[in-house]
């Protein structure tokens, strides 16, 4: 079994909560969008949960870690937080996103970026 990864080393990874409702396709789809922009690298929160080393030993290397989660169950940075890391977290409820009346349309999407890079040149 291959546990490489086959992702671009970057000094920011990110890690979307990427869970079933929608608030959780908005964190993926902004992971998704940040990467492309530039502003780090999506990164397999799977992986971690799965305590793949090579992606535990990539991530705790990381200058910067953003934590996208969709809702206070916080299952990204529990999952994190489970291999001792911490990062810079945004939990879309706190941005007045409702779970299961927040549709994952490119405004919402949008939006989150735009407050997640706002925070990030603070």
């Amino acid at each position: 079994m291959n546990e490489k990864c086959n992702c671009n080393s970057n000094s920011t990874l990110i890690f979307p909560c990427s869970g079933a409702a929608d608030v959780g396709e908005i964190a993926d789809r902004a992971a998704r969008k940040l990467t492309r922009s530039g502003t780090g690298t999506m990164y397999c929160l799977a992986a971690i949960g799965g305590r793949v080393q090579h992606f535990i030993d990539t991530a705790v290397e990381a200058e910067n870690v953003i934590i996208i989660d969709g809702c206070s169950n916080k299952c990204a940075e529990r999952t994190l937080a489970s291999v001792g890391l911490k990062g810079n977290r945004f939990d879309l409820e706190d941005l007045n996103f409702k779970k299961g009346n927040s549709p994952s349309i490119s405004k919402n999407v949008d939006k989150v970026i735009n407050i997640i890079q706002s925070k990030l040149k603070e």
